[in-house]
C-alpha cells in the first residue's frame, strides 16, 4: 500500500462508495477495463457496480471508520474521478450525516 493510500482520508470514509446504486456507473470503461473486474462485482446489464442497497459490493469495512476498495487498481473511471474534499465527495459525506473534509493539495 502507497504512502498516499495510507494516508487517505478514503480510507476512513467510503461515503461515495455507499451514496447510490446508480453511482458506480461505468462511464468510458471499455470491454477490457470491465474484464478486469471480477464477473461477481458487475451488475447483470454489465453498465456498472454491483451494489447491495446502495453500497458497492467492491467496498469494504464501516462507513466513517475504515474502509477499503476490493478492486482498487481496477476500479471503474467514477471512481477514480471522485477527490477527498470535491463537490461528490462532500455530498456523499453530507448523506453519511459526516463531516466535510478539506479539498485535497494537488503537488
Amino acid at each position: 500500500m502507497s504512502n498516499l493510500q495510507q494516508t487517505s482520508p478514503c480510507q476512513t470514509c467510503g461515503a461515495c462508495c455507499a451514496y447510490s446504486r446508480s453511482w458506480p456507473r461505468f462511464t468510458i470503461e471499455d470491454d477490457e477495463d470491465i474484464a478486469r473486474i471480477p464477473r461477481y462485482l458487475v451488475d447483470d446489464d454489465q453498465g456498472g457496480m454491483k451494489c447491495q442497497g446502495d453500497r458497492c459490493a467492491a467496498l469494504d469495512g464501516v462507513i466513517g471508520v475504515a474502509t477499503a476498495c476490493s478492486i482498487y487498481e481496477v476500479r471503474p473511471v467514477v471512481c477514480r474521478s471522485c477527490q477527498p474534499g470535491d463537490e461528490e465527495c462532500l455530498m456523499a459525506r453530507r448523506r453519511h450525516g459526516m463531516a466535510p473534509i478539506e479539498a485535497a493539495i494537488e503537488s
